[in-house]
């Protein structure tokens, strides 16, 4: 990545450092004024804003990158904003202690949130609601096979991004759009290797790696269980996926922190007794091929019409087209699944009393994919009226008329619908002739 490049702007960027108590942290001022939170003008050679905050407060006092970490609510993003002039602005970025001081910092005061100027900066920290107290802002995927071996990523050897050219875990960076650490995850599982979908997804240990910047980063890892090829899934980012067991990590470039992460998790009791018994083999290996299970809503209104959602462009499935109201199916019954599913992604609320299997379509979408069992359930009664509670997956629901059904549809779909109208039980799509 560049070095930032300022131009004939008067850029000054300050590091408005946090502690546990809610104070921050001031310095002397160079011309002898009263203290002064930490800034310096950006140079060519900050790479961006807040690298020149942090050059501000490191050049100034005995903290290192390491020692800050950025925070939940604001991440990379400025606190204050002010202008400074016709060509000048003043940028401040909050930052809190990664860890509490174990000695005071010399010629360093600390004063309260409430007593900083402007009385702009005082809202916009209220607002932020900063505490001191870090928290993950990333998120990586401990994927396992519950046989012993480990998923790992093989980073881009780039200059600027973290651990370039290492393996690592698959995730990254919580964005302002994410709800959950566990949406961070999931959104760049889909993002990185839109085929991959690990199960059982579960929150495992925070542990603490060093940014691009040589921030301090708390990160949430996922464990989470799958079985299938990498070179099947479509990798979007990076060089290669690979499945590894832990006595050959010593041998790959890895971050000791990653490989003392997986050594611990294949030491524990959740490694040595797998839920999953036995791993999915390859199509061509003469094993069992595990299936993933798909479930779907089969709902109609009191015309006849059948509920349908249009996904989201950026879908890593089947984006801008109509579907089911659907999900995976985790470690879960195939209905519970069906009334959580409802009442997460369209706010309706099922009785599983009032379910029913309505048609069965076995799916293979190619000869590297992994088989797809989907199960479609009739609905006769439920609460609620169908709403948008996820709309970064599905822009809108309509009931649509079996006869006039809209394109693009996804085909699966259209199968069990007509299906269902036929009073068929099965279908299959994708499997060559016997």
């Amino acid at each position: 990545m560049s070095a930032f490049a300022p131009g004939s702007a008067r850029l000054t960027c300050r590091a408005l450092v946090i502690d546990r108590e809610g104070r921050a942290l001031h310095v002397p001022d160079a011309a002898g004024g009263p203290a002064v939170v930490p800034g310096a003008r950006a140079g060519e050679g900050d790479r961006t804003l807040l690298a020149a905050a942090l050059r501000a407060v490191t050049g100034r006092t005995r903290l290192a990158p390491g020692d800050l970490c950025l925070t939940p609510s604001l991440l990379s993003t400025p606190v204050h904003v002010e202008a400074t002039g016709p060509a000048g602005y003043e940028f401040t970025f909050a930052l809190y202690l990664a860890r509490e001081l174990t000695e005071p910092l010399p010629e360093a005061d600390w004063s309260p949130l409430g007593r900083l100027e402007p009385a702009a900066l005082r809202g916009r920290l209220s607002a932020a609601r900063l505490d001191g107290r870090p928290e993950p802002v990333n998120a990586s995927a401990l994927i396992h096979d519950g046989e012993g071996r480990y998923l790992l990523h093989l980073r881009d050897d780039i200059p600027g991004i973290w651990e370039p050219g290492a393996f690592a875990l698959l995730g990254g960076g919580r964005e302002p759009g994410d709800r959950t650490l566990e949406d961070t995850l999931r959104r760049e599982l889909a993002e990185e290797v839109p085929g991959l979908e690990p199960a059982g997804l579960a929150p495992y240990a925070v542990e603490e790696e060093t940014g691009a910047d040589g921030l301090c980063v708390p990160v949430q890892v996922f464990s989470g269980r799958w079985s299938g090829d990498p070179d099947g899934v479509g990798l979007a980012e990076g060089v290669l996926l690979r499945w590894f067991r832990p006595d050959m990590l010593h041998r790959l470039r890895l971050s000791p922190g990653t490989r003392e992460l997986i050594l611990r998790h294949a030491a524990g009791p959740a490694v040595r007794t797998p839920l999953v018994p036995r791993p999915a083999k390859a199509p061509d290996a003469g094993g069992t091929e595990l299936n993933i299970v798909g479930v779907h809503l089969y709902a109609e209104d009191g015309d006849g019409r059948v509920l349908l959602g249009l996904r989201h462009p950026d879908s890593a499935f089947a984006g801008s087209t109509w579907h089911f109201l659907a999900g995976h199916c985790e470690r879960e019954s195939a209905v519970a699944c069906l009334v959580r599913e409802a009442h997460e992604e369209a706010g309706l609320l099922i009785d599983p009393a009032d379910v029913e299997l309505a048609h069965v379509v076995h799916v293979l979408h190619g000869p590297s994919a992994r088989p797809r069992l989907q199960l479609v359930f009739r609905a006769h009664r439920w609460q609620g009226t169908p709403s948008l509670r996820e709309p970064d997956k599905c822009l809108d629901w309509r009931w649509w008329d079996a006869d006039g059904l809209p394109e693009p549809l996804v085909p699966y779909a259209r199968a069990a619908i007509d299906g269902i109208r036929a009073g068929r039980a099965y279908s299959e799509m994708g499997w060559c002739p016997a």
